[in-house]
């Protein structure tokens, strides 16, 4: 092992989470110091915590307590690091305790327990130049932004991560850029709300590779087709702007895939939670975008039970699922987050007997509704991104498909495939989530 000081690192919570844990990872190598995985041979702990509900904060303590049994020296960052007080009640040795984004401070806090090494020279001891990544190296997640202008009254994202902060469109080019010299096939374009891109900047132009680029969604994605890789979209609100996307779809430019975080169809509930950019008209226009891009996904995320749903608001989303028929679905329970206004609706709370049979009926009703699409796409031909290789076979994605969240196609094949390699396929079964496919 080298003489070089050691970082354990835990990484909870969601993709923008993520990125941020890169970015800390990127300057610690930068620095010299040697990223381990078992806390044995760490010097120091760092883990990055997710505070978004609270069974994300107690799974983010039991973590720390976990961290600080096993190893004793432990650094908390990320989105629960806003509740500092309420982390050292429980842990009260941690060694210090940041928020999100606080990449300086976490960097500075690790040289307090582990000082770099003198001798390190950064500029003859290169970290690759795509940075430190924690997914596989054939896709990454592009963060365009940070914040969230929205006042959603289930969430208290911004008053953790504040308002919207657009990346430098340059910045963002230049990072996608080098990701792709770099072997990534695929870019999984993050933020709160990815449509908002520009906003607080009102749209200035930048400059990439000599030539303008308005800081904007459909010209950063326009610049990112011609990378010549799968660009996925991440995080959608519906705002109007979203239309001119959809025949950048049509023409292969980027991934016929949006993700709309939806959360409800009832008027009144979408009223309640404070939903921005939601119309009547959401239907009509989900009609008209498949029209002009018949291979369009849309997954989206709900929450059942927030404080208020009737029976009859919950079966007017049932009925709006079955207008709309998404692709892809998730679905929440409602659960309280300490400090969201939706604490203080004068509301009636939903039982949670109820919450579970809303869910229990939702998830059935939207199952029935991706198997048939996905009994559609039989006898396909997609192309697919390989994500493993064992002895059954190899397992990918198709554009249908985000990491980690969607379905994964399955194909037997012995012939010498890998990780990275995109490969036409014809699809030959389909349950409610998955494919099955041949090499063509």
């Amino acid at each position: 092992m080298s003489n070089n000081p050691r970082v354990g690192f835990i990484s909870l919570g969601c993709p923008k989470a993520l990125v941020d844990s890169e970015r800390i990872l990127t300057q610690l190598r930068m620095e010299g110091y040697d990223v381990v995985s078992t806390y044995q041979d760490a010097d120091v702990v760092v883990v990055n915590t997710c505070g978004f509900i609270d069974s994300a904060k107690a799974e983010s303590l039991e973590v720390i307590g976990e961290a600080i049994k096993e190893n004793g020296k432990v650094i908390v960052t990320g989105c629960m690091g806003v509740e500092e007080g309420n982390i050292r009640n429980v842990h009260p040795s941690v060694l210090a305790v940041t928020g999100p984004q606080q990449y300086e401070q976490v960097v500075n806090a690790v040289h307090q327990v582990v000082p770099p090494r003198q001798d390190h020279n950064p500029l003859i001891d290169l970290v690759p130049p795509q940075g430190i990544k924690l997914t596989p190296r054939h896709y990454a997640y592009l963060k365009i932004s940070e914040g969230c202008n929205h006042s959603c009254s289930f969430c208290i994202i911004p008053s953790m991560r504040g308002k919207l902060v657009s990346r430098p469109v340059g910045d963002v080019l230049d990072e996608a850029q080098r990701l792709v010299k770099s072997g990534v096939k695929e870019l999984l374009v993050i933020s709160q709300d990815t449509s908002a891109y520009g906003v607080d900047v009102k749209y200035r132009t930048g400059f990439w590779n000599g030539a303008p680029v308005k800081t904007r969604m459909t010209e950063l994605c326009e610049a990112l087709s011609s990378l010549g890789v799968w660009v996925r979209l991440h995080y959608v609100y519906p705002y109007p702007h979203v239309d001119e996307l959809i025949p950048l779809m049509a023409a292969g430019k980027i991934l016929p895939y949006l993700d709309i975080p939806f959360q409800h169809a009832s008027p009144k509930v979408l009223k309640s939670m404070k939903r921005p950019a939601f119309e009547d008209k959401t239907l009509a226009r989900i009609k008209n975008w498949r029209v002009i891009c018949p291979d369009l996904i849309i997954r989206s995320t709900f929450i059942v039970g927030f404080p208020g749903e009737t029976e009859e608001d919950f079966q007017y989303l049932l009925d709006w699922l079955s207008e709309a028929q998404l692709d892809r679905v998730g679905c929440f329970q409602y659960s309280p987050v300490e400090g969201a206004p939706a604490n203080d609706l004068d509301l009636d709370i939903v039982p949670d007997d109820i919450k579970q049979d809303r869910w229990d009926r939702f998830m059935a009703h939207q199952q029935a509704i991706s198997a048939a699409r996905l009994q559609m796409k039989i006898g396909k031909d997609i192309e697919v991104l390989i994500d493993e290789v064992d002895e059954q076979g190899a397992v990918g994605r198709c554009f249908f498909d985000a990491p980690e969240i969607d379905g994964n196609v399955f194909i037997a094949t012995d012939k010498d495939i890998k990780p990275g390699d995109k490969i036409m396929c014809r699809v030959t079964d389909a349950d409610e989530y998955d494919l099955w496919a041949e090499v063509i």
